[in-house]
């Protein structure tokens, strides 16, 4: 398996969200997973608004009803599934998403 392992699947609760890091083209770069049931989803940690971090605290970054993703500068809202913003200053964009994969129980950047 090619790519850099992030965390074994089972570190993520259902719903739930983590930070990582990771080095992406030669740049360290600030990242989120969040895991849907068995689905993975991840993306670069900024708004595309400001470029601010989006985590509350860390590795926090869903709603209370953990069905979508909080920006926690100015409160948009982005569906989990593609990025897109679809509440608050930053409507229409998205999240600029990594590709990730669960091989073998642990969740891949691929």
């Amino acid at each position: 398996m090619s790519g850099v392992r992030l965390c074994a699947l089972d570190d993520l609760d259902e719903n739930d969200s983590a930070a990582f890091s990771a080095d992406i083209e030669g740049v360290n770069t600030a990242l989120m997973v969040i895991r849907q049931l068995e689905n993975v989803y991840a993306y670069v940690n900024s708004c595309p608004h400001i470029g601010t971090p989006l985590d509350f605290m860390p590795g926090q970054f869903l709603t209370l009803e953990k069905d979508l993703i909080l920006c926690s500068t100015h409160g948009a809202l982005f569906r989990i599934e593609d990025g897109e913003c679809v509440h608050g200053p930053c409507i229409g964009k998205h999240l600029k998403p990594l590709a990730c994969s669960v091989h073998d129980g642990d969740v891949w950047l691929d």
